[in-house]
């Protein structure tokens, strides 16, 4: 293997070149041998001094070296790298080498005769550290290579071409005031771009250029600390340093870099507040308004934020009892203000405080500097002004009784001047238009007097509000409120308290109550505390009810007989008189109306049928109108419906040759158990019982027989009209029926049907219908009817009719009997 001498090309290099040529022939590792087995030659090597040649038979190849190149070269001429030579070149011109890979033809060239390398441009190892190539050696005569393709490395060997650098600078930091010595500020740090691992080019070490004796640093790991002992916030708060980094280990011939880190020192608690004073003065008007400020005073603190929070507090109980003072937290000022009491140049013209201010937020570790606290004095002149009347009373309260006479004295009140001179006092009340006038008061004396009749039941309460002021100066004024209580006299009679009709069930027993009546009076109730109930002097006794004074303010109204009928009378008028128990006694008469309804069973509350159905259905004056045009809407549609169908019906005979059997139908109702006019349904029942003959109801008869007007006694037959014997048979009766419809000439010109009922000629045990007989009325007591429910009332009621009705009769009797 050959190398250039030449290739070195200081004296450092040329030692590392020996070294690594010792290097390289004791490892093969460090350098590539390409060889070639065949086509032998001699290589002879000559010993100094004409020694013998010794003739060896190594194995033929080309040899090169790992190659360094030396980055930012800025010669003229292209930096010589190395050589490449081959056993196999003689010299001769017929080899030829060929360089590729990174950077050839580029930034790398060779001379393709002799192999030797050069670097056409100037290299930065920070962008590029090493480039990988590829060699060849070519017999020009057989255009063939001699040996293979070989790859070798050229490295850029690093100078110190890079400074030191802080990518993150310039920094921002803090540290607490009054700080020990050694405190951790801050750590800096700074890269170099140059190698590491070669020299000392990326070896850096710190600094301080500016910022002593306040900050240290630490050479090898640049932390930054405090060098100086209670360093003062309030002397000096910011501090800018200066840290450098320089490579080279700090050695002379390096490069370096700087960066600044600026310090501001945090505040701590270690100033207390201080009164810039120790005496202070402040006047106060003696009209001072309660809880307003009168003065301020302020203590400084050279701390911040909450380490200057001052409290401030009066010590002396004197001060304390009229004054208070709190902390303007904007400010932080001292307020004072008047506690509760207003203050009086004739009662007291100096008040002394003593004022104390301390912080809030102590740190303990500072106590050693004392206390945080500092105290002043506080001298308050009250000054005399001249101020309104005062009055004697902060409100007043007067009483007078209504319908008292007009300028009755209602009160007085009383005002003064607080003023040394004492100025007289002038009085007013204040009017309002919307309010009527009903007092007056006299200017000089202040006696308050009614303008008008005072009535306590329009105005209880009447409320004015009464002026003072000065004579002399007559814009300072002061007002007080005046409540007047109008007192009650007993000027109001009792009323009865209903202004409903009270109502009467028709099933009403003699006794019970059928109303609770009460009263009120306008009056208070001292002059009408109880009530009293009668009946008017003078009238008859009422027949239907009664009153009775339950001693209580009530009275009850009692009905003195059984039964009321709301068709005899519907409403009945019951006057009653009311007084109360006030001096002077006074009383009205009020008329009572009563209505007989037939109430509903079951139920305690009195409304009539008709008004309970109105009431339970809810509905107004307007939906009833409403409902009852609907009803007769439709009731006029039927009726025009009937009409019309009744128009459309064909007549019962169309013509006189139109001669057919018809059946007529008449559906006419009976009017059932009562109905004794209209058709005796004895003749239905027996035909022997009959009175009289029954003719046709579908035509009308051209004459009547007189009806018979002996009644047959009973359990006997009335003849009939064809002296129908008792024996005659059913058939007979019935054929002489048949006999007299066909000779009868007023009938239709067809036939008609005829039903006659017969039960048959009686029974010994006689009938038990209750039609034809006229026993007396039992003497039961049907009273207990009414309790049976609902389904018994109309029974009730019929059996009640005819028992009073009995009774009536014999008592009536009884007494013409007598007389």
């Amino acid at each position: 293997m050959k190398v250039n001498p030449s290739s070195c090309l200081c004296p450092v290099l040329l030692c590392l070149c020996f070294l690594e040529r010792g290097y390289e022939a004791s490892h093969h590792s460090q350098a590539k041998i390409i060889s070639r087995s065949h086509n032998a030659t001699h290589n002879h090597n000559q010993t100094k001094d004409g020694e013998t040649e010794v003739h060896h038979r190594p194995k033929r190849g080309w040899i090169w070296n790992q190659f360094f190149v030396l980055e930012e070269h800025i010669g003229p001429d292209a930096q010589y790298v190395g050589k490449l030579h081959s056993n196999s070149d003689k010299g001769d011109g017929s080899v030829r080498y060929i360089l590729s890979g990174e950077g050839a033809g580029s930034i790398f060239i060779i001379n393709e005769v002799t192999g030797d390398i050069h670097a056409t441009k100037s290299l930065d190892r920070e962008k590029k550290s090493h480039y990988v190539l590829h060699a060849q050696a070519i017999d020009l005569n057989t255009n063939k290579p001699l040996e293979p393709e070989s790859e070798f490395i050229i490295k850029v060997q690093d100078i110190n071409d890079n400074a030191p650098k802080f990518p993150d600078g310039p920094f921002v930091t803090s540290v607490p005031e009054m700080s020990e010595i050694g405190t951790s500020v801050f750590q800096v740090t700074a890269t170099d771009a140059d190698d590491p691992t070669y020299g000392n080019s990326a070896r850096v070490v710190y600094s301080v250029l500016h910022g002593q004796p306040y900050f240290s640093v630490d050479p090898k790991s640049g932390i930054i600390r405090t060098a100086l002992a209670d360093m003062d916030r309030e002397a000096r708060e910011h501090y800018s340093v200066v840290i450098q980094a320089k490579d080279m280990a700090g050695q002379v011939g390096g490069l370096s870099g700087s960066t600044t880190v600026n310090i501001t020192l945090t505040d701590v608690n270690d100033n207390p507040p201080k009164f810039p004073q120790k005496n202070y003065q402040v006047f106060v008007p003696e009209s001072a308004q309660v809880g307003k400020p009168v003065g301020k005073i302020k203590a400084n603190d050279e701390d911040i934020g909450i380490n200057a929070e001052i409290k401030y507090s009066i010590l002396n109980p004197e001060g304390a009892g009229m004054f208070s003072i709190s902390t303007d937290k904007d400010t932080r000022e001292g307020v004072i203000t008047l506690r509760k009491v207003l203050l009086s140049f004739l009662l007291k013209k100096h008040y002394s405080l003593h004022i104390a201010a301390e912080n809030t937020h102590l740190d303990p570790h500072l106590s050693y500097l004392g206390s945080f606290k500092d105290d002043a004095t506080l001298k308050i002149t009250v000054g005399d002004v001249d101020e309104p009347p005062v009055f004697s009373m902060d409100y007043y309260i007067m009483e007078v009784y209504e319908n008292a006479k007009v300028g009755t004295e209602v009160g007085a009140v009383t005002a003064r001047d607080p003023d040394s001179k004492n100025s007289p006092v002038r009085y007013f009340i204040e009017r309002r238009e919307d309010k009527e006038v009903y007092f007056d008061i006299e200017s000089i004396s202040g006696v308050i007097r009614t303008t008008q009749l005072l009535d306590r039941e329009d105005t209880p309460w009447h409320n004015i509000t009464v002026m003072a002021t000065e004579e002399d100066n007559p814009s300072l004024q002061s007002h007080v409120p005046v409540t007047v209580q109008v007192l009650d006299v007993n000027d109001n009679p009792p009323m009865i308290n209903t202004e409903d009709e009270i109502i009467i069930c028709e099933s009403t027993r003699a006794g019970q109550v059928i109303q609770t009546i009460t009263a009120v009076d306008k009056d208070d109730f001292a002059n009408g505390k109880g009530f009293s109930f009668s009946f008017p002097g003078g009238v008859p006794a009422n027949p239907n009810f009664t009153i009775k004074d339950n001693e209580d303010s009530t009275a009850s109204i009692i009905a003195r007989r059984r039964r009321f009928h709301r068709l005899t009378q519907e409403l009945y008028e019951l006057p009653v008189v009311v007084w109360d128990d006030g001096e002077p006694v006074l009383s009205s008469t009020s008329t009572l109306v009563l209505r007989v309804c037939s109430c509903q069973r079951g139920t305690r509350l009195k409304i009539c049928q008709g008004e309970a159905f109105l009431s339970s259905a809810g509905l107004s004056t307007g939906a009833l109108i409403a409902i009852l045009l609907c009803v007769l809407i439709l009731l006029a549609i039927v009726i025009l419906f009937i009409t019309l169908r009744r128009s459309k019906k064909e007549p019962l005979i169309i013509s006189e040759e139109d001669i057919r059997e018809n059946v007529v139908t008449y559906d006419d109702e009976g009017g059932g158990e009562e109905d004794t006019e209209a058709f005796d349904i004895i003749a239905l029942r027996n035909p022997a019982a009959a009175e009289e003959l029954k003719f046709r109801r579908d035509v009308r008869p051209e004459c009547i027989r007189p009806r018979s007007s002996r009644r047959p006694a009973r359990g006997h037959h009335s003849p009939s009209s064809l002296d129908i014997d008792e024996e005659m048979d059913i058939g007979e009766f019935i054929k002489q029926r048949v006999a007299e419809a066909d000779q009868d000439t007023s009938v239709p010109p067809y036939d008609s049907l005829q039903t006659y009922a017969y039960e048959g000629q009686g029974s010994p045990a006689g009938s038990i219908s209750s039609l034809g007989s006229t026993g007396a009325h039992s003497e039961l007591d049907y009273n207990s009817m009414d309790d049976w429910g609902p389904k018994f009332e109309k029974i009730a009621e019929l059996y009640g009719e005819e028992v009073e009705t009995a009774s009536e009769s014999t008592e009536k009797a009884e007494s013409e009997k007598q007389t």
